[in-house]
């Protein structure tokens, strides 16, 4: 009697099995999928700027009405102080040669700065740009923003980590998604209004995340904002400021001769 039973169990198993399976490959071969709900943004051009297409950007923040900016590749990465209405640099301080400058972003009175692959980030006094301190951290640096509390960092997965302003080291970390989709390459980073919004590296987007979730809240679509210039294939979309004071929303991208100032259009 138990063989018999045992046997039952087996055959309720197997079927069940193979009914997940199919269900699984009749509803997308078992992918995790993006959601279809997810509110989506185009955009308007405001205002055009003046940038460097010298300036192979990895970080942009605005603050006290200048660009600070930090700009990418071995042997020409540097940080920078940019007059947003005439592209003017103002001040720059270049990195080492063995490093590649990433995400920036301002805290109080300094000026927080990552670099790619050698887990070394630099922290300067913002008036002066001198170096006051270095730090460590375990993962690549991308992008870089702050929400007054603490710092928000990427590394080209689906992590956003949180960093103590203090000791700059992580505190905790968001896994990134769209409905149950990872969301990777998150990059350059900046804090809107209680969100934090990310370009996706290689992308014509920006993802909107929520911090406290790591859910992707809405997408802005900006394929077409290139078109105007004549650009290299490896300069991409990347940088993101906001000016809160004035409610302004400024983007670029690597070697881009120009900023945009752009306005955001639901379009669904």
């Amino acid at each position: 009697m138990k063989q018999r039973r045992i046997v039952g169990v087996l055959v309720i198993f197997v079927v069940l099995l193979v009914s997940g399976i199919a269900f699984a490959l009749l509803s997308g071969n078992g992918k995790p999928s993006v959601s279809t709900t997810t509110p989506r943004y185009t955009y308007t051009v405001a205002h055009a700027y003046p940038h460097s297409q010298g300036a192979f950007t990895e970080g942009l923040v605005y603050a006290d009405g200048f660009l600070y900016e930090s700009t990418g590749l071995f042997g020409s990465s540097s940080l920078r102080r940019v007059n947003l209405e005439t592209g003017t640099v103002l001040q720059e301080t270049a990195l080492p040669d063995q490093y590649f400058g990433e995400g920036c972003t301002v805290v109080n009175d300094t000026i927080v700065q990552l670099t790619w692959q050698s887990h070394a980030g630099f922290v300067y006094d913002k008036n002066s740009f001198k170096l006051l301190r270095n730090f460590t951290y375990a993962t690549e640096g991308w992008g870089l923003t702050s929400n007054g509390n603490c710092l928000i960092m990427s590394d080209g997965t689906d992590n956003l980590y949180f960093l103590d302003p203090v000791t700059y080291q992580s505190i905790g970390h968001v896994e990134v998604h769209d409905g149950n989709a990872s969301v990777t390459n998150l990059n350059e980073l900046e804090y809107v209004r209680g969100d934090v919004y990310a370009n996706v590296w290689l992308q014509q987007k920006i993802a909107i995340i929520s911090p406290q979730t790591g859910q992707v809240k809405a997408w802005i679509d900006l394929t077409g904002l290139d078109k105007s210039m004549t650009l290299n294939t490896e300069d991409v979309l990347n940088g993101i400021a906001y000016d809160a004071e004035n409610d302004r929303l400024f983007v670029t991208g690597k070697d881009w001769p120009k900023i945009f100032e752009i306005n955001l259009i639901p379009s669904n």
